[in-house]
């Protein structure tokens, strides 16, 4: 149900952080208990106080997000890290020197002063630093971290601007701070600091290649978190940041994306496409074509990647056809997210 009230969306002249009385009043929102979506480098993130159980329970219910799926906790400094969890490996040491603020999240065991709201009941929590300087501006006027997923419904493609916030969660949230398109586009890496050696919960903006020169061996997730069981991360759902049409993948080559489209067209539906650059279509009167991007270039394709599915879902395809990236680098994380919305 919607709420009685509409969001308030709050423009921001970039990614300065210099509209001051502009994120004042975003804050404000915050310690009042409210909720605020805000830019990060991923993807917009829908923020509230993380120690304050009530409004982390706001989230959920914006969301429509079930219990069992915890929250990240954004920080604005290393010490407040320090002050969130315990017994940490040494090594966290360097990971937070090489690569926060950044796209990481370190998942920790957690001291008492986190709510088992945030951490779906689990003795460990979900940090990161993020880079983006209006999110770290909210963060520290507020005066509290705060625990932000992704400002979307439950299981839909990740937002990466304002527009994505407010189609989805319009009268639910009480400020949208919108400071354009997110740079990266991707969700950020999530690595368990709890295991020996650590594991790779979640493919991100940071590549498992960076981490491993830091860390050295890296484990991936060995198998899929069974259905309300709750996740050691987020964005562990077997199928996510899915669109409304069904996501058809093909081999990642021209040929392959041109005859899986051809034959999606036989089925008489409209069907959408996400088209590198240079590679051949049919013309036909129900093709809907987004061009995504040059193939190879990861950082332009994942930044465009959740912008293209709510694009062509809008153009109210049935069917959308990708080409699926090599499991390497950022090429990974985009390859993750479009398994997940393929799932049935």
């Amino acid at each position: 149900m919607r709420g009685m009230s509409r969001t308030r969306r709050l423009v921001l002249r970039g990614e300065d952080a210099h509209d001051l009385p502009l994120l004042q009043q975003a804050a404000e929102t915050i310690r009042a208990g409210g909720l605020v979506a805000f830019p990060t480098e991923t993807v917009y993130g829908l923020g509230a106080d993380a120690l304050n159980p009530g409004a982390v329970r706001r989230v959920f219910q914006a969301k429509g997000r079930p219990s069992w799926d915890p929250l990240i906790v954004h920080l604005d400094t290393r010490e407040q890290l320090f002050l969130l969890t315990r017994d940490q490996p040494a090594v966290v040491q360097m990971l937070l020197e090489r690569f926060m603020p950044g796209p990481l999240t370190l998942v920790l065991f957690k001291t008492p002063l986190v709510p088992d709201e945030v951490t779906a009941g689990l003795p460990t929590v979900a940090l990161r630093m993020p880079a983006h300087p209006v999110a770290r501006a909210l963060i520290r006027l507020s005066g509290t971290p705060i625990a932000a997923p992704s400002a979307n419904k439950f299981g839909r493609p990740s937002p990466t601007t304002a527009e994505h916030v407010l189609h989805d969660l319009e009268g639910e949230i009480d400020v949208v701070l919108d400071a354009g398109p997110t740079p990266v586009g991707v969700e950020s890496t999530v690595l368990d600091m709890t295991t020996q050696p650590p594991t790779l919960l979640r493919p991100g903006a940071t590549p498992v290649e960076a981490l491993e020169a830091v860390v050295g061996t890296v484990h991936l997730l060995p198998k899929p978190t069974a259905e309300g069981e709750a996740l050691r991360s987020p964005g562990l759902s077997a199928r996510h940041y899915a669109p409304q049409a069904r996501v058809l993948l093909c081999e990642p080559v021209p040929e392959a994306l041109l005859a899986q489209t051809e034959h999606a067209l036989q089925q008489g539906k409209t069907v959408g496409v996400m088209k590198p650059i240079g590679w051949p279509l049919p013309s036909h009167p129900r093709l809907r074509v987004y061009t995504w991007g040059e193939w190879g270039n990861w950082r332009a394709l994942a930044q465009r990647l959740f912008d293209g599915l709510r694009w062509l879902e809008s153009e109210g395809v049935h069917t959308i056809v990708c080409p699926l990236p090599p499991p390497q680098e950022l090429a990974l994380a985009i390859r993750d997210r479009l398994e997940r919305a393929a799932r049935s």
